[in-house]
């Protein structure tokens, strides 16, 4: 078994290599890349930074570092959660053991937003936006991020989760435009919206044992796990949005593989109407319903 000194006095090209191998042998399916996120991150040094130095060597501590990295990586931890911090829309955020570790998937989220709202041509508004289970603030942080004269809430359940958002929004220069809220679902707030965003939880709760270790072991298990048939949370968004949305608001909401038949008649059937046909992520998973609030 490997020890905390077997990577040190290697030089960081041999230790890139001898971390990339020991992940290969370990099963994981992005070896090099991971090894190189893990080094750059003991070292502080990016792909260009670590070339550069190829033939120093790591000292004690620095190899020490790495391989209790290397530990955290082999027992399946994600390389997110143990650098703490994830790339979302080009923006660092934060993560804790209270946030879901933000996936490209959700980027289509705020894709079809941007879109439908540019199309509308209030883009430039002063919008009210609400993000449900806000996390790492990683939706509301985004649409903020490129729509600079909106306000948004970001509500959770998790104190932890606000917190974690709430130091992001700083970080970013993002604080004045957002405040994060304790509530469930939308219970604490009265509206109105412009646009409502979400990603629940949408894992059967049956299903929740079959997950990938990286998301079963580590991401918090209320923010997964959407009830017997993965719709609890959109019954309670789709009967709460219609009644806090202003006339002609936008609800965009995440969903499952396989779920767009089963949310859109939940939020048919609470007078939201059909934008546009569900979205496909980059892996053509349709990732993204969207519906309006009728118009006065």
């Amino acid at each position: 078994m490997s020890t905390a000194n077997s990577f040190s006095g290697q030089t960081v090209e041999t230790a890139r290599r001898a971390l990339s191998n020991r992940l290969q042998a370990s099963g994981i399916e992005t070896p090099e890349l991971d090894a190189r996120l893990l080094l750059g991150a003991v070292l502080d040094l990016d792909l260009t930074g670590m070339i550069a130095h190829a033939a120093r060597r790591l000292t004690t501590t620095e190899a020490t570092q790495l391989d209790a990295f290397a530990q955290r990586r082999v027992a399946g931890e994600p390389v997110a959660r143990i650098l703490g911090v994830r790339e979302f829309w080009g923006l660092p955020l934060q993560l804790s053991v209270d946030t879901l570790v933000p996936r490209p998937d959700t980027e289509t989220v705020v894709e079809a937003a941007l879109d439908i709202l540019r199309a509308d041509g209030a883009g430039e508004h002063a919008l009210r936006i609400v993000d449900i289970g806000t996390g790492s603030g990683a939706i509301l942080l985004a649409l903020l991020h490129e729509l600079p004269n909106a306000f948004g809430i970001g509500i959770d359940i998790s104190l932890g989760a606000l917190r974690t958002a709430q130091a992001n929004a700083v970080q970013l220069s993002l604080a004045r435009r957002a405040a994060f809220v304790a509530s469930d679902y939308l219970a604490a707030l009265t509206g109105p919206f412009d646009l409502i965003v979400s990603n629940p939880p949408y894992i059967r709760s049956a299903d929740i044992a079959t997950l990938a270790p990286e998301v079963r072991d580590h991401d918090p298990r209320r923010a997964l796990d959407g009830g017997a048939d993965g719709l609890d949370a959109y019954r309670t968004i789709a009967r709460q949005a219609s009644a806090r949305l202003s006339p002609g608001g936008m609800l965009v909401l995440e969903i499952g593989q396989r779920q767009s038949g089963d949310v859109a008649p939940l939020l048919a059937a609470a007078g939201l109407l059909a934008l546009r046909p569900p979205r496909a992520d980059l892996g053509g998973v349709l990732r993204v319903v969207t519906a309006r609030k009728p118009p006065l």
